[in-house]
């Protein structure tokens, strides 16, 4: 049985260095649950394989578990499972 996900928009705190790279640091879901970034174990250009989209992917590490997020031009999304 395979897992359907649906992309979500997503709110990004984030911080920007002093050459302009951006470094995601919360997500704010869609019900205003906050999620803590714990690492950015890897950043690319990719696209996303469950849904339509991508971008600039980053793979993080959220208690304890990877995840990816998205960066769309300025927009951000993941690949939320559906209930």
């Amino acid at each position: 049985m395979s897992v359907q996900c649906r992309k979500a928009y997503v709110s990004v705190n984030l911080d920007v260095d002093q050459e302009g790279v951006f470094h995601p640091r919360y997500i704010r879901w869609e019900n205003g649950l906050i999620f803590q970034i714990d690492r950015i174990l890897y950043k690319c250009r990719a696209s996303s394989k469950k849904v339509v989209g991508g971008g600039i992917r980053y793979t993080v590490l959220i208690r304890g578990r990877e995840s990816y997020l998205f960066q769309e031009g300025s927009k951000w999304f993941v690949e939320a499972k559906e209930t």
